[in-house]
């Protein structure tokens, strides 16, 4: 899953990067309200964390236009402030949850979670089943079989995101795109590597290669 984060507090959005990448997901930055529209509405994101008070543009009306142009991402709100009447104000602009600083980082992880399950609730289910697989999304948890199968976060999220589109082929671009972040310019050999890893702890025949498409997960 990809997350941009609008955060003008840097230490803030470092620290929340770094941990949210160590659990698995693509995460992007940025700073300032004009530049976190203009990725939001670049499109892409399965979630977006957006502080209100911003530079540039503020959260309510970032999270407002990207309302009223459509897309329906799922935002959490960041703010200093508390009241009932900035809560109102910040989901009325069409947020879906709202967290008030000094937060819990295990609070924001749970959010995240539960936003990103909602969100999925009309196309998969939070134990997505292809063959002897099942995949816990919530808890982190992989089972083939009756054998429980220990997975990095980037290894979960890279076969959570072929398990999402199972039977279908997933090409590398869309694999980097949803696990790694905007920024990286590394080996886009990097998706074999971890290809070739999920092949070994889940045998060779549950990942096939469609020469010059991708990759489909498959029933075995």
């Amino acid at each position: 899953m990809r997350l941009l984060i609008v955060e003008d507090e840097k230490r803030l959005a470092v620290s929340l990067a770094r941990g949210l990448t160590a659990e698995g997901f693509a995460v992007d930055v940025v700073h300032d309200g004009l530049e976190g529209l203009h990725r939001a509405s670049e499109g892409g994101y399965d979630l977006v964390i957006l502080d209100i008070m911003l530079p540039g543009m503020n959260g309510y009306r970032v999270c407002s236009n990207l309302r009223a142009a459509g897309h329906e991402v799922p935002i959490l709100m960041l703010t200093a402030k508390d009241g009932e009447y900035d809560e109102a104000e910040g989901l009325d602009t069409g947020a879906d949850d709202y967290l008030t600083k000094p937060f819990s980082y295990v609070v924001l992880v749970a959010r995240v979670r539960a936003l990103l399950r909602r969100r999925g609730a009309g196309t998969a289910a939070p134990v997505l089943t292809v063959g002897s697989l099942r995949i816990d999304t919530a808890a982190r948890r992989v089972i083939r079989g009756e054998d429980e199968v220990t997975l990095t976060a980037k290894e979960f999220a890279v076969l959570e995101q072929l398990a999402l589109h199972a039977g279908q082929v997933v090409s590398k671009a869309e694999i980097l795109e949803h696990v790694w972040d905007f920024a990286y310019d590394g080996d886009p050999n990097i998706v074999e590597v971890y290809i070739s890893t999920l092949r070994r702890k889940l045998g060779a025949a549950a990942i096939r290669t469609v020469r010059g498409a991708g990759y489909r997960l498959e029933a075995t």
